[in-house]
């Protein structure tokens, strides 16, 4: 029913509209098709053929509306590089192990897990990926020769300077006619596919003036057959699994990210919402799928899902449209494309670079001159310089050491005391002085995540006040958000160092979620309820309760309003007794079960409520 909720009043009219966007984008996405696999190291019409199958089943199975699949730019460095040290053959196997992963992804509900990946990684990974692909294109748009392709950048940038020579001016003025075009359309007629006329201008150019004079994808590849893709499933062995889990990984991963990034701007485009744990599915069934008939991985595009509702798509009818659109024009015009110069196709996927290189995004989080600034660049130049898997790798981990550190300084530790000058008497850190400080009684306010980037800071500042033997250490944890287990055990370890010197520790306001981890680790049955108060000034009453008056004699430091009357009493005056005068205005109920004394019902004066 969900499934058919998506094509709930779907009519004539909105075929009309799904026909027109369908055209379109599969117009575009011919020239990109062939582009992404030539530059992925593998033939054109491979990158076709995933354009069809791909493209059809992501618009049918995904979680988006209008999503349009296939090839991606963001793929061409990492398929590059499983096809050179892999061959094609075992790009096909990753490509099967990678839809499954991302199925399983998806049946496990892991599609939420990818959206909290740093902006700042992602903007650097594909800033990176820009880069790559756009000097890739160089040896192309130049008609360099004798060149040899690399995995690595700085040995394709040696090929290109080693080879500079050789520039072909027949092929500089092919590509330069196609960029001129692809710049110059969306001015002119924004509405009008300008990667494709810069293609057919630029091909119709070269085959009248430079005939024989530059490289094609004929001459290059062969000719494009006009047939359907064959079924053919590759050879499996346990072997190749292995050697390809990582691959598969990364090709899994990546398609993930662009998925639901592309997911999530059609969702601000249309204002819908998509399902990403069925993105994920769709995706992968695709990746399973499109290998069998010879595809590469494909994921969804950015750049062709916004064309798609700019186009006016109302359902995922115009993605299957896109798909068929691209297999007519593969068997009635495949012979035609042969004819294409490679020259022709370096402007197209230059401006992929260009475009998804994210350029106001990256100078945006430079200028912020943070952490995440770090980060960016860190993963930006990892990407370009090294792979895409350790530039990720090491762009997240150094995101969550960052992180952890921000978290860290977060916790804020101070030692308070109640301010006479205050309306409501409320604690406060800078009434903390030396000469006036309750030797028996350490109240401390705790502020921000009891975890264990910050567990450590928090026992040292508290270990302070337990070296001087208070009897109670009163923590107000109104402001403690969240603790885990690091912070339980390092609270745990304050609460016997306490008892190991005949204190007590009291806590006020904790909220629900540490509350729940005390529990769970048993540290509330070592701590009595009785301790633990839901106000500060509740706290800090039972807490003068248990004073030793007789070390209150004399003292000087006045940290209490009670305290001027316990430093000048005599031998037998009590805490009770200096409450005395206030019985009849305030009630108070004394319980000596157990010879110990509680207090209900009484309210001071001056409640100090966290």
């Amino acid at each position: 029913m969900k499934w058919m909720g998506r094509y709930a009043g779907y009519n004539a009219a909105a075929f009309r509209k799904d026909l027109l966007s369908g055209l379109i984008v599969g117009i575009i996405a011919i020239p990109l098709g062939m582009a992404f696999a030539i530059a992925s190291g593998v033939k054109p019409e491979y990158g076709l053929y995933t354009t069809v199958i791909a493209g059809i089943l992501i618009s049918l199975l995904g979680g988006s509306k209008f999503q349009i699949g296939g090839p991606t730019g963001a793929f061409i460095p990492i398929l590059f590089a499983i096809v050179m040290q892999y061959g094609y053959e075992n790009l096909l196997i990753a490509g099967i192990m990678a839809g499954l992963i991302l199925v399983l992804m998806g049946l496990f509900k892991l599609g939420a897990l990818i959206k909290f990946i740093p902006r700042p990684v992602t903007i650097g990974f594909t800033a990176g990926i820009a880069v790559i692909i756009f000097s890739g294109q160089i040896a192309n748009f130049l008609g360099l020769s004798g060149i040899k392709k690399h995995e690595d950048f700085w040995s394709n940038m040696k090929e290109i300077g080693m080879h500079i020579s050789t520039v072909n001016i027949y092929s500089l003025l092919t590509a330069g006619s196609c960029l001129a075009v692809i710049l110059l359309v969306p001015r002119f007629a924004p509405k009008v596919p300008a990667s494709l006329v810069g293609l057919v201008l630029s091909t119709v150019v070269a085959a009248f003036f430079f005939e024989g004079q530059v490289a094609t994808i004929g001459s290059s590849f062969g000719a494009i057959p006009n047939s359907l893709p064959q079924f053919h499933v590759p050879e499996i062995t346990w072997e190749r699994i292995v050697n390809l889990l990582q691959p598969a990984f990364v090709i899994a991963m990546l398609g993930g990210i662009e998925s639901l990034l592309s997911a999530v701007v059609a969702d601000g485009m249309t204002g819908s919402r998509h399902n990403s744990n069925r993105e994920l599915i769709g995706q992968g069934i695709a990746n399973l799928v499109t290998p069998l008939f010879g595809g590469i991985p494909a994921t969804g595009a950015i750049a062709r899902t916004a064309t798609n509702i700019k186009s006016g798509a109302v359902s995922p009818f115009s993605g299957v449209i896109h798909g068929v659109v691209v297999l007519l024009v593969l068997v009635l015009f495949a012979p035609y494309a042969s004819h294409i110069p490679l020259a022709s196709m370096a402007p197209v996927l230059m401006m992929v670079a260009w475009n998804m290189s994210e350029r106001k995004s990256f100078m945006h989080v430079m200028k912020t001159k943070t952490s995440d600034s770090l980060v960016l660049l860190i993963t930006f130049l990892l990407t370009v310089f090294t792979s895409l898997t350790t530039a990720v790798e090491v762009g997240l981990i150094l995101a969550v050491l960052l992180f952890v550190k921000r978290m860290s300084e977060m916790l804020k530790v101070a030692k308070v005391l109640p301010d006479p000058d205050h309306k409501h008497e409320k604690v406060m850190a800078h009434m903390v002085q030396e000469g006036h400080d309750c030797p028996q009684i350490s109240l401390y306010t705790i502020e921000g995540p009891l975890f264990f980037g910050a567990a450590d800071s928090f026992e040292k500042s508290v270990m302070e006040s337990i070296h001087r033997r208070p009897g109670t250490l009163l923590l107000r944890m109104s402001k403690v958000p969240f603790m885990d287990t690091t912070g339980e055990s390092n609270l745990a370890r304050v609460v016997k160092h306490m008892e190991r010197s005949g204190g007590r520790v009291l806590l006020s306001g904790i909220q629900a979620q540490p509350l729940e981890m005390m529990k769970r680790t048993g540290l509330i049955g070592r701590i009595s309820p009785e301790h633990m108060f839901e106000h500060t000034g509740e706290a800090i009453n039972d807490a003068l309760m248990h004073l030793d008056v007789q070390k209150c004699r004399g003292c000087k430091h006045f940290a209490f309003r009670e305290c001027a009357a316990l430093s000048s009493s005599g031998p037998i005056l009590s805490v009770r007794a200096c409450w005395s005068s206030e019985r009849e205005s305030k009630q108070t109920v004394f319980n000596r079960n157990n010879q110990k004394l509680s207090i209900h019902n009484f309210v001071r004066d001056t409640d100090n409520k966290s």
